[in-house]
């Protein structure tokens, strides 16, 4: 079954919506996101009122569902953590147990940023010839930054990583003012500003270019809450600077519950995207 009349929906240089006939008359629609965490396209036959899904094949939906299960196990296991962590830091209950409680989280949200590349870098890929999925062959690592998926969670994964420089520095003892900036404050800094860029390039794949509403959209929701989450860690990121002359946090208070609120976000979305899947 070949297709014709293909039009593309881009946000700047990524393609997030293809639309095509097949020649039996029908058409079909891929969708970046609804292909990578669902692993199916939509169908609509000539004279249909309705349209239908087309799933990939069991190899990839069983694949798909793996890699959904682990990265919204971690998220939200993660986020619970941090939860934690940033209870025990403002409450004072224990420095020590607080950075421990933040350092097993933050192995959580590596897990669940690496899960989120996988799933990106081994979803089904659009078949030109049959208008359907077709598998892919497994894969640990790919490299393309052509696909806005692909950059999303690559930059997520990335952030996890740097979020762990800035968690193993806050168990060191014995830091000054300028090293505790340097391998704390940065660290956090960077990761919060990854996971911005992250959100925003999912909010544009799920809208098909410029970021909108879409309440009935369970992607949407999920992009949204973490997006909220991302921009309340780096609230936190900038209220724990610690000042050079004086050696005091500029407010432990907004750090503190920056961090928790944002981390609160991170479990909700990792809950929700237990949903979310082929």
């Amino acid at each position: 079954m070949s297709r014709t009349e293909e039009t593309a929906e881009a946000a700047g240089p990524f393609t997030t919506r293809l639309t095509w006939r097949l020649s039996d008359g029908s058409t079909a629609v891929w969708e970046s996101r609804a292909a990578r965490k669902r692993g199916r396209l939509t169908v609509r036959g000539a004279g249909e009122p309705k349209s239908r899904s087309r799933s990939a094949d069991t190899v990839s939906v069983a694949r798909l569902r793996r890699l959904n299960t682990l990265g919204a196990g971690a998220f939200a296991v993660g986020g619970g953590l941090f939860v934690f962590g940033a209870a025990v830091a403002q409450f004072d209950t224990g420095d020590a147990t607080g950075a421990w409680i933040y350092f097993a989280g933050g192995l959580f949200f590596n897990t669940g940023g690496y899960a989120s590349l996988l799933q990106s870098v081994n979803a089904p890929r659009r078949d030109s010839g049959t208008g359907g999925l077709a598998t892919r062959r497994w894969s640990w690592w790919s490299y393309e930054p052509g696909r806005i998926d692909w950059l999303s969670t690559f930059l997520l994964f990335v952030g996890t990583l740097v979020f762990g420089v800035n968690l193993v520095g806050s168990l060191l003892q014995g830091l000054s003012v300028q090293q505790e900036n340097r391998l704390v404050w940065t660290p956090d800094l960077i990761g919060c500003t990854l996971f911005l860029i992250s959100g925003h390039l999912a909010l544009v794949e799920v809208c098909h270019g410029r970021p909108g509403v879409l309440p009935r959209d369970l992607g949407w929701w999920i992009v949204a809450v973490n997006q909220l989450g991302s921009v309340l860690f780096m609230g936190s990121a900038l209220a724990d600077f610690t000042r050079p002359a004086t050696g005091s946090v500029l407010n432990i208070d907004i750090a503190n519950w920056g961090t928790l609120t944002g981390a609160l976000c991170f479990f909700v979305g990792g809950v929700l995207q237990f949903f979310e899947r082929p």
